[in-house]
């Protein structure tokens, strides 16, 4: 390639584009910014009007619970059951009311979310002192936290944490919700 262009080869452009006109100046694009996210909607946590598929006789509770939503890793639940996750935030529940202790784990799964909480210990108590000997809170709090979509898994805490009488919970991870669209 020569970096000279022949005279001949310039002359036959220059006709060719003699008639040609320039085109008209375009004002630019204007920048737009792009809408904000939509935020998720918020599952109902533990609904007031009982409307749900999930019926408390349905529920069975044992010495040690267990509960997992479809999908979990089994890594995910063994180090959840060996209390290998830490604890972001802790409630304790036992010595209250069924009434009061449904709002007060109500208010603490929206505190977890809020503050963007993996794992938190909820303590039940083991209903030794209950007026039924039976542990009352174990059994309503095994249903309601499955009634929460939030709570991908539960299971009974270690020894050093409570045992049987507090349950790991595992939340969805916030930054994994973050980053899902709607």
């Amino acid at each position: 390639m020569n970096k000279h262009t022949d005279p001949a080869d310039l002359e036959l452009f220059r006709t060719e584009v003699q008639d040609a006109q320039p085109l008209a100046p375009q004002d630019p694009e204007p920048y737009r910014r792009r809408p904000p996210p939509i935020p998720r909607p918020r599952p109902p946590t533990l609904p007031e009007d009982g409307g749900t598929t999930l019926s408390e006789s349905e529920v069975e509770t044992h010495e040690f619970l267990l509960f997992t939503r479809p999908g979990l890793q089994q890594r995910v639940l063994a180090d959840l059951r060996r209390g290998a996750i830490e604890v972001g935030l802790e409630v304790d529940l036992h010595g209250l009311t069924v009434e009061v202790a449904r709002r007060v784990l109500a208010e603490f799964l929206t505190e977890c979310s809020h503050r963007r909480v993996r794992c938190a210990r909820i303590i039940h108590g083991k209903g030794i002192r209950s007026s039924e000997r039976q542990p009352v809170l174990k059994q309503k709090v095994n249903y309601w936290l499955r009634l929460h979509l939030e709570v991908l898994a539960f299971c009974s805490a270690t020894r050093r944490d409570g045992g049987t009488g507090a349950v790991y919970v595992l939340l969805r991870n916030p930054n994994k919700a973050r980053r899902q669209g709607p």
